[in-house]
């Protein structure tokens, strides 16, 4: 008996907003790709998206062989806890594209596997092929078999090597192997035309050249008819008042404001949670007012959690009053501990410890002199915090008064973003950004940071 690895994913951009779904089927045995299947599928939202594509792999992978068995793997924890009968589908949605998933082949005969997004980058790659097409009124089409996408690599490796990191020179290279393998071959396959080798590509959805379609074909318009009454609710709704849209049921949202200026923050000195513990200064105070009239007005946050710090319980005390909401203290929000270099500027830094700040600014493991906190430990310190913090406000938006660090680390975990961008980041007083965390796992960022908008 045979065995498929079907890989998916779907996604909108708005969500709900303009969606599409890529699909991959591969052997289990070998590893070879199958086939490849992609659509642009109007206004739906991610989950709606995700499914579409879990759809199309199955009926792909039914199509080669209707007695094989099937292991797929999704990077969206939703569908894959709800496909294995581990959640409860009550989404009105996804109920007719659950159960129609489910028939495609007898029980027993499909497993579910969630994997991190990073390794499911083939499929979220077609995903976003299909949503760029779409986006240009035209639907995706594959442009070659996997041999001719190997032999279209071979020709490019033969050709006169470009400057590192000049990736459109080689994707240039590539689409004329691509488009001189199908003229040879006698037929007109379609290959991409924009600036890179994800650019949207003209013609209607093809599979694999040589493939029984009828199957897929037969997908396509179930998959159209199970999803028309959901695609037309998913484009009538309108965002709840909040910073996201809800979706999965409403999100954790966290509203991340930076507290007010101390009068160690216009000078740029390190103050940290091993410091003198500064309180805020007048404009300080001002800035939290500032703050909390404009969330007053957003009348969003249902509940106020701050850093032990000072200059924090301030400025949420500020906020929450405003609001008439009590404030929670959470430890795990504290600043990093800088050590010896608490309270002194960048250039003190340097002149008085240069080799412990080269190591600092070199490598994440690395502390602050004196026995410090590294910003590997800080990141794992924010990342057990947010976990608590998601379970405890499940679909509510929070206010969380923090620093520095903190904020910026959230922001670096929702996006995947490595350790050094913390360095690439400015982050002013008073300064608001959003992360809300969705049920399947995924996060979405949302920043304002800049000051004059509390003036």
């Amino acid at each position: 008996m045979r065995e498929f690895i079907v890989e998916a994913d779907g996604g909108s951009r708005g969500n709900p907003g303009p969606a599409g779904y890529g699909a991959v089927v591969s052997d289990a045995a070998t590893g070879e790709t199958l086939r490849e299947t992609a659509e642009y599928i109007g206004v739906a939202t991610n989950n709606v998206a995700e499914y579409r594509g879990l759809l199309a792999g199955l009926h792909a992978a039914h199509a080669l062989d209707p007695a094989a068995t099937v292991h797929v793997r999704m990077d969206s924890k939703l569908v894959i806890e709800q496909m294995s009968g581990r959640w409860k589908i009550k989404h009105p949605d996804m109920k007719p594209l659950a159960s129609e998933a489910a028939r495609v082949f007898p029980p027993g005969r499909v497993t579910y596997e969630w994997i991190p997004r990073e390794r499911n980058k083939h499929a979220d790659r077609l995903a976003n092929e299909a949503m760029d097409a779409g986006a240009k009124g035209q639907q995706w089409s594959e442009p070659a078999s996997t041999a001719e996408l190997d032999t279209a690599a071979r020709a490019a490796a033969t050709t006169t090597p470009e400057p590192p990191g000049d990736a459109a020179a080689g994707a240039a290279r590539v689409r004329d192997a691509l488009a001189a393998g199908a003229l040879a071959a006698g037929r007109t396959s379609t290959v991409p035309t924009g600036p890179g080798p994800d650019a949207a590509q003209p013609g209607a959805p093809q599979v694999k050249a040589g493939a029984d379609t009828t199957g897929t074909a037969k997908a396509d318009a179930d998959a159209r008819a199970a999803k028309a009454g959901a695609d037309t609710r998913a484009a009538e709704v309108v965002a709840a008042p909040g910073w996201a849209p809800a979706d999965m049921g409403a999100p954790a949202t966290f509203v991340l404001l930076r507290h007010g200026e101390t009068p160690l923050t216009p000078q740029k000195r390190f103050s940290g949670s091993g410091g003198s513990d500064p309180s805020l200064s007048d404009v300080g105070r001002e800035q939290a007012e500032r703050a909390a009239a404009l969330l007053a007005r957003r009348g969003t946050i249902q509940a106020v959690v701050s850093s032990p710090l000072a200059r924090t319980r301030e400025t949420a005390g500020i906020v929450a009053a405003r609001l008439g909401l009590d404030v929670e203290v959470e430890d795990g929000l504290r600043e990093t501990d800088f050590g010896a270099w608490e309270g002194l500027t960048f250039a003190e830094v340097r002149e008085r410890h240069p080799d412990d700040l080269n190591a600092w600014l070199a490598s994440p493991d690395a502390e602050p002199t004196g026995g410090g906190e590294s910003f590997a430990a800080t990141a794992t310190r924010i990342a057990a915090t947010r976990d608590k913090l998601i379970a405890a406000y499940a679909g509510r938006t929070v206010l969380l008064v923090t620093h520095v660090t903190p904020i910026k680390t959230l922001v670096r975990l929702a996006l995947g973003a490595p350790p050094e961008s913390l360095f690439r980041m400015e982050l002013s007083a008073a300064s608001l950004s959003v992360v809300a965390y969705y049920a399947d796992g995924n996060a979405s960022v949302r920043l304002l940071n800049d000051t004059s908008h509390l003036r």
